[in-house]
């Protein structure tokens, strides 16, 4: 439209907004080719940052445990070092194909399977009152399975059980959990039982990290927070009254609390080695391998507390650099739970999320002298064969559903073309 000045104007619309231009086709097409593929890669940053950060923290602990095992593998087992580590490296070499299988199981599987999972969960779990239990440092929650020559932790695989059936149970209920009926039938029931099972073996420390997965699942199904104020007193008058029930419990509290007289042979013996360990390590460590603590001073250093022979040997750099994998799971976790448009697969997420995370933080506490010693492994990096196996799946579920994340599917579709476009390329080239 040519105005009275003689300068040629855009065409407005009615609301005085200038009309688009018409689309030539040669508008910078790489630039959107590069658009469309960051939001792909963006897409699928969920499944990147967990499967990635749970990989390198499981390299970290096959190492780990191949450092801090071998003085004690010497020992016990006619002067061969690997021994232990051979034995962790056959449960990762389990648990690895199985994650990998789990994160390809579709999302409506998980659902199907949640009931079976928790029953047969909590049926493995009754074995503790058995022949078949075994019992190490006054907790009696490991069952012996004949002919295989193994025991296993059934308390382990309950975790995952009990984080998919919440979140199957929870994801039905939606806003009637403003109603207290729907809170405790069948949630808290069902939860209350598979934990009871798993107290009856006096195994506390697991407890505590199950409770920590029920509450992130509540927490994400839209539980009213007045009913974790509820749970947390009811909860914390429960722990106090099963500590009371141990003699040792309690010594380990008095120790913490420093209401006892300090016995560095005693009770405080491996809280006081774990914290020396700590302290050799400085900035940068000793050296991996060079660990003192790890010839038998401190106990279950492969165990509860690798945590201190990783500082000791690698220094802080080398505690920063396992927190900070941690971190980097829960956002990925957490970017399920948001992301993700099926209730099913962001309870069942912050539930793992809930489980791995708090677990974590609980190893650390104890090692670093914030928490009385509580004897439970730090996921993907202690020795363990029942709570590693039970770990990686419960990361496979985890990517299972990030891969159904909305465009997660087709992110990681073109992911592959390109790798294949890529190898093909290469493979030319090296013809040619």
């Amino acid at each position: 439209m040519t105005t009275l000045d003689g300068v040629r104007h855009p065409r407005k619309l009615a609301s005085g907004v200038p009309r688009p231009g018409r689309a030539t086709g040669r508008a910078n097409p790489q630039g959107s080719r590069s658009a469309a593929a960051a939001d792909r890669e963006v897409t699928a940053l969920s499944y990147y940052l967990v499967a990635g950060a749970a990989l390198l923290l499981l390299a970290i602990g096959v190492v780990m445990v191949l450092s801090a095992s071998t003085i004690e593998s010497i020992r016990d087992n006619d002067g061969n070092p690997y021994a232990d580590f051979v034995g962790q490296a056959k449960f990762v070499l389990i648990g690895l194909p199985l994650g990998i299988a789990a994160s390809r199981v579709p999302v409506e599987w998980y659902r199907r399977l949640a009931w079976p999972a928790l029953l047969a969960a909590l049926g493995l779990q009754m074995l503790i009152f058995s022949p078949l239990k075994r019992g190490q440092g006054g907790n009696v929650n490991w069952i012996y399975i004949p002919g295989v020559g193994q025991a296993v932790q059934p308390s382990e695989f309950l975790k995952l059980a009990l984080a998919l059936w919440l979140g199957l149970v929870l994801a039905r209920k939606g806003r009637l959990l403003a109603d207290w009926r729907h809170v405790l039938l069948p949630g808290v029931v069902g939860a209350g039982g598979a934990l009871g099972l798993v107290m009856a073996g006096h195994d506390m420390g697991t407890v505590l990290v199950m409770a920590a997965l029920v509450a992130g699942a509540y927490f994400v199904a839209g539980l009213p927070l007045r009913w974790f104020g509820v749970a947390g007193v009811l909860g914390a008058g429960a722990t106090a009254f099963f500590v009371a029930l141990s003699d040792s419990r309690v010594a380990r509290v008095m120790s913490f609390l420093g209401a006892t007289e300090a016995d560095p042979t005693g009770v405080g013996f491996q809280t006081r080695h774990g914290l020396w360990g700590l302290g050799t390590g400085g900035v940068s460590g000793i050296g991996l391998g060079a660990s003192r603590e790890k010839w038998s001073y401190l106990p279950e250093a492969q165990n509860d507390f690798i945590f201190a022979i990783l500082g000791e040997e690698l220094g802080l750099l080398g505690t920063l650099v396992v927190l900070g994998l941690f971190a980097v799971l829960a956002v990925g976790m957490f970017r399920v739970v948001r992301r993700h448009r099926d209730p099913f697969a962001q309870i069942t997420t912050a539930a793992i999320a809930s489980w791995i995370l708090a677990q974590a933080l609980v190893n650390i506490g104890v090692v670093i002298g914030l928490l009385p010693v509580i004897g439970v492994p730090l996921p993907l990096v202690s020795a363990g064969g029942s709570a590693m196996i039970s770990t990686l799946m419960a990361i496979g579920v985890v990517l299972a559903f990030a891969r159904t994340e909305p465009g997660a599917a087709r992110a990681l579709a073109s992911r592959k073309g390109v790798v294949r476009r890529s190898l093909a390329v290469v493979g030319g080239r090296r013809r040619g």
